[in-house]
């Protein structure tokens, strides 16, 4: 991988279908901008119907021969998620990336009942891509890219706690879900290997990025004073939500890419053009793996396991 890579060396796209989850600001929103501007039909998945629609229009402006479209989708209610794939209108998926997320926010439920970190997170991504499954896989080298956090290492996932009903730590709660991330790409990969498929499962992360993301904590609990703190630090030492998306627009288009990869920032995994990332060892656990996508199955209700076996 050389040094300088950007979003200009993102291959020609047309013909390409793409879903970006929380394409409406932020990492999502760049994402989807650059695959549409390289000729990807751009399908923005957003909870916010409002704010979704702003998107597209500010996109279109900004790219004026863009194929995007929003369609309605909350990673925090099963029915939802369900609702979005069956009404998928395309015959092919090149490409889906799963980019929104929520960080460290007040103890909250989904629609189901998760913990709302694991739930979106991670529950909401893993029901979405079952459900996608079969137009992936019916796709020629057709990627799944994920994006979690460096701020991974913090935690292993908890199997017995996965909604931490023991004690709820927001940071925790995150970082276990972010590792949940990348053990669902571990353990995606390994399935589609097994049935000889040639999906791509990869994860990115955007180092510290400025992003709505660090603040949507404080803010929807009225700490304004630590609202306050976390965009002056993002002014002082994040580097812009541009360059935090690269990692994932690499993994997402990069020739190359290796299944189960992880390409964050070059510098210290915190800034700078995308590089193989560092990861916790226990995100290559095959047990632990295996074990919370048997446990997510049972969660969501959703199996990808007739669509493997019929590559």
């Amino acid at each position: 991988m050389r040094g300088g890579w950007s979003s200009g060396d993102i291959p020609d796209l047309t013909g390409r279908v793409a879903v970006v989850t929380g394409a409406n600001s932020g990492l999502g929103y760049v994402t989807a901008r650059e695959l549409a501007r390289k000729g990807a039909r751009v399908v923005l998945a957003c909870r916010s119907e409002a704010r979704g629609q702003e998107a597209g229009d500010r996109m279109a402006a900004e790219v004026p021969d863009a194929h995007i479209e929003f369609r309605r989708l909350d990673l925090a209610d099963l029915a939802s998620v369900r609702d979005f794939a069956a009404s998928f209108p395309y015959g092919r998926l090149d490409l889906l990336v799963n980019n929104a997320g929520v960080m460290a926010p007040p103890r909250g439920r989904t629609a189901d009942g998760f913990e709302t970190q694991f739930g979106v997170n991670h529950l909401g991504h893993f029901a979405l891509t079952g459900l996608l499954v079969p137009v992936l896989l019916s796709t020629p080298a057709a990627r799944v890219v994920t994006v979690s956090s460096m701020l991974h290492v913090m935690s292993n996932v908890d199997l017995d706690d996965v909604n931490s009903e023991r004690r709820y730590r927001r940071w925790v709660a995150y970082a276990r879900s972010k590792t949940a991330n990348l053990l669902f790409v571990h353990e995606l990969t390994r399935r589609v290997d097994a049935h000889g498929g040639d999906l791509v499962a990869a994860a990115a992360h955007p180092g510290y990025a400025a992003t709505e993301l660090q603040t949507a904590g404080p803010r929807a609990e009225g700490r304004r004073g630590a609202e306050r703190l976390m965009r002056a630090a993002n002014a002082v030492f994040a580097q812009s939500a541009e360059a935090g998306a690269l990692p994932t627009l690499y993994a997402a288009t990069a020739p190359g890419v290796r299944p189960d990869s992880f390409t964050g920032p070059s510098t210290v995994m915190w800034r700078g053009a995308p590089a193989p990332s560092r990861r916790a060892p226990w995100t290559r656990d095959d047990t632990m793996a295996r074990r919370l996508w048997e446990a997510s199955e049972q969660l969501t209700g959703v199996s990808c396991a007739a669509a493997l076996q019929e590559i």
